[in-house]
């Protein structure tokens, strides 16, 4: 695999994202500032924007300036956690081999930049909530193969997004409502299922 099967993704994400972006601000309007989906559907035409202009030598020159093109365009919590995300997943795979293996520590090292950033914990409500099981079963498999790993990963991030459901908010705008967050779908740990379910059909 090479830097196009990552074009590939990232145009899949903006498509998806485009697609459930309503739903997703529909989530978010019950927990939150009502923004989720229309701030990522916004954060990632612009990166289509960008790929449609560049071309990249490698994918972490392509990941990284994804990232920042988020950071950069996008508001509320979303595009800073994203961005830091894709830029932590880029540092990590530049100069090594594509792997299934490395492309795991990728998602692990651009993680753990979004918990450096958003501090949250598993159980909190939050995406990482989807991120957490999502690396677990991704690790647990990664010896069958990337299409494997990611497929288990994309199932594992449903059943965490679906898991957020029961829970009281304990991060962000959410956690103001206290047991009033109690049965409402997290929109980050959506949004996260959304992003490694399109990988899963485009990385491998």
């Amino acid at each position: 695999m090479g830097v196009d099967s990552f074009v590939g993704w990232l145009r899949d994400v903006a498509g998806v994202l485009h697609e459930n972006a309503a739903y997703l601000t529909e989530l978010d309007s019950a927990i939150g500032d009502a923004d989720h989906g229309a701030n990522l559907d916004r954060g990632f035409q612009a990166v289509v924007a960008v790929l449609d202009e560049t071309s990249f030598e490698s994918a972490d020159e392509l990941l990284k300036k994804a990232g920042m093109t988020l950071v950069s365009k996008v508001g509320g919590a979303s595009g800073p956690l994203y961005g830091t995300f894709f830029l932590r997943f880029g540092t990590a795979l530049a100069g090594v081999d594509l792997t299934p293996e490395a492309i795991g520590k990728g998602l692990h090292a651009g993680v753990e930049g979004v918990l450096a950033r958003g501090k949250a914990e598993l159980g909190d409500k939050t995406m990482y909530d989807a991120w957490a099981p999502a690396l677990e079963a991704y690790d647990a498999a990664v010896g069958s193969g990337l299409g494997a790993a990611l497929t288990a990963a994309a199932e594992a991030a449903a059943k965490g997004r679906d898991g957020t459901i029961p829970m009281v908010a304990r991060k962000g705008r959410a956690s103001y409502l206290g047991e009033r967050s109690v049965g409402h779908q997290d929109p980050g740990a959506t949004s996260t299922t959304l992003i490694l379910e399109s990988a899963a059909r485009t990385l491998p």
